[in-house]
């Protein structure tokens, strides 16, 4: 079984756990950080960001569902405008899409206004 364990988890031998895992690889993205600003910007602003707005809107103009959305894209502007490393952007932008998923799914739980189609 300790053999099967090793083959299965070949990462997790040294005893990190996953967030140092994870913590260690965004270190080792700061040669990166130029694309990672871009890919951040352009897809929270061109993507991410509209859907949760339409989503929104749609579900009848929730205040607090805004303040969470534009408190996500503000704080991946913020980081990245701000020139943090690459260890602090990138989890920030992950955090940020958790906020965004936890908005659309409170609005798909909340429904949808019909007289708005």
């Amino acid at each position: 079984m300790k053999t099967l364990q090793q083959t299965y988890h070949p990462s997790l031998r040294s005893g990190k756990t996953l967030v140092q895992l994870f913590a260690d690889w965004c270190q080792s993205q700061e040669k990166n950080r130029i694309g990672w600003l871009g890919i951040i910007i352009a897809s929270h602003g061109c993507f991410i960001t509209p859907v949760t707005l339409v989503t929104i809107v749609l579900s009848g103009n929730s205040i607090f569902y805004w303040m969470m959305a534009m408190g996500a894209i503000v704080m991946c502007l913020v980081t990245n405008l701000a020139a943090l490393p690459a260890k602090i952007t990138i989890p920030v932008f992950f955090l940020s899409i958790l906020i965004d998923l936890v908005v659309i799914t409170g609005c798909f739980a909340a429904g949808f206004n019909s007289s708005l189609f």
